[in-house]
């Protein structure tokens, strides 16, 4: 293998391992200036420490993603292994991300229909499949804009509906809740 041409088929390859579109998303995963990431396209430079990173980080078999042959996912316990599509909350709207890789033992039992949401610094792993709703951190759509929201049930068929700035009671069916709060994170 030459390490030092491939690199215009590497970076699509990568791309595509991420679930990424664009090489710009591929450069903002990555913190690297679209003019870096440019350079090696056209000229053809093999980008060693992002391949490696692309491995880490999905799951995507190393020689698949070096040299495009074989399958992209080889190793036998990916069965522990599940990709989880990401969700970015920007100005009360959802905006589909590409996805995560985790480990089935970081996560909590029983998660019917998983999504990671990113909403600033701070990501959660949310449920979109659940029974009922009950006492906890909730993803709702209140009139068109959509929060995570701390949900408390009360009698009458009424939910208080707390958030950061403010509260108030509703009935239930008068806001959408969409998913169910199961693990938070917060980067700093």
């Amino acid at each position: 293998m030459d390490f030092k041409s491939g690199g215009r088929k590497a970076i699509d390859r990568l791309i595509e391992a991420y679930g990424f579109t664009t090489r710009q998303a591929l450069c903002d995963h990555l913190g690297v200036s679209k003019s870096t990431l440019a350079t090696r396209y056209m000229r053809d430079i093999f980008p060693a420490e992002w391949i490696i990173q692309g491995a880490l980080e999905t799951g995507v078999s190393l020689s698949w993603l070096t040299t495009g042959e074989g399958v992209m996912f080889e190793n036998a316990k990916l069965n522990d292994v599940v990709q989880i599509p990401r969700q970015k909350l920007l100005d009360g709207k959802l905006y589909d991300s590409n996805f995560y890789m985790f480990d089935k033992a970081f996560l909590p039992d029983g998660l019917k229909d998983p999504v990671v949401i990113l909403d600033g610094d701070v990501t959660y792993i949310a449920d979109r499949k659940f029974d009922e709703v009950q006492d906890g951190k909730w993803v709702v759509d209140i009139e068109g804009t959509i929060s995570v929201r701390d949900i408390i049930r009360i009698p009458g068929g009424k939910v208080r509906v707390e958030g950061e700035k403010f509260a108030f009671e509703c009935k239930l069916d008068e806001i959408l809740i969409s998913s169910r709060i199961v693990a938070i994170n917060i980067s700093y």
